[in-house]
């Protein structure tokens, strides 16, 4: 199935996505993390396109939508996801599945809280909804930005802009790192190092620090709805750990938790085992 590659305007922004799969049939909306783009998915849109309508964009300020520099534009998660909810309704789409990794969780959730009607399944995929998944180690230095931007806390939080770090995601918990290609960290790393793209993503780590205090919210959301969710976790992911998904039941009994050998970047390592999840899934439930 053909995949294809589209921009639309939004908001006076241009936004890139990929759209693949029959139009009239049941939706699923991809939602990438950082540091990457769409293209994280780019090897399981092909897989479901047969039966399902997909798309992907990349969020603004990642992959090739526009990155407006800071001055001009107020860099939140609920920018974010008025930007994500902006396109949908462009293209029509106004129930969908979605599948959240990341940063892809906030917006994702943020979306779900504004129409709870539309969203007809979830997909979490190293994607936080519960304070249990929050590795305490990696998360110490995002915290310390979120609380007070000073030169040391915004040192640490550069940290994440570096080469070394990005490949590092890409890499920890993978138990065979020839699975990976390095293509993967080095265009996320490329895309990240454009002038004035590192005070883009400073003011999303500082912002950050509003999507844990969402998550009562979700969770109720979660009990009332008993919304269908399929967990498929990296469970050696260094971010947000396997008790993160582990606690969807705590919420939602009938979900579907299946914890995998790989890291943040599940679909790099273990596509092959992701892949046959999601189709029971999303056949079952869509």
């Amino acid at each position: 199935m053909s995949t294809h590659h589209r921009y639309a305007v939004v908001d006076g922004r241009r936004l890139f996505y990929r759209e693949a799969g029959p139009p009239d049939g049941p939706t699923l909306v991809l939602l990438h993390g950082f540091p990457s783009s769409s293209s994280m998915f780019r090897g399981l849109i092909p897989r479901l396109a047969d039966r399902w309508h997909l798309v992907a964009p990349d969020l603004l300020g990642f992959g090739l939508s526009d990155a407006p520099p800071v001055g001009e534009l107020t860099y939140t998660f609920d920018t974010l996801a008025d930007l994500t909810a902006g396109l949908l309704d462009q293209l029509g789409v106004h129930r969908y599945a979605v599948y959240v990794q990341d940063y892809g969780a906030p917006i994702g959730w943020r979306l779900a809280l504004r129409d709870p009607s539309a969203i007809s399944a979830v997909i979490g995929q190293n994607g936080n909804a519960y304070v249990e998944g929050l590795q305490t180690e990696f998360i110490s230095a995002a915290q310390a930005y979120w609380y007070e931007q000073t030169p040391e806390t915004e040192a640490g939080a550069r940290q994440a802009l570096t080469l070394e770090l990005t490949r590092w995601q890409y890499l920890t918990g993978v138990a065979d790192e020839t699975l990976v290609d390095p293509a993967t960290w080095t265009y996320d790393f490329a895309l990240l190092s454009r002038p004035g793209n590192d005070l883009v993503q400073l003011a999303l780590f500082q912002d950050y620090g509003t999507n844990p205090r969402l998550y009562p919210e979700v969770q109720r959301w979660f009990r009332e709805s008993q919304v269908p969710l399929l967990a498929v976790w990296g469970r050696g992911d260094p971010i947000f750990g396997p008790d993160g998904a582990r606690a969807f039941t705590n919420d939602l009994p009938a979900a579907q938790v299946h914890l995998l050998d790989g890291g943040h970047f599940l679909l790099e390592s273990a596509l092959d085992e992701v892949v046959p999840l999601i189709r029971s899934f999303l056949s079952a439930s869509l």
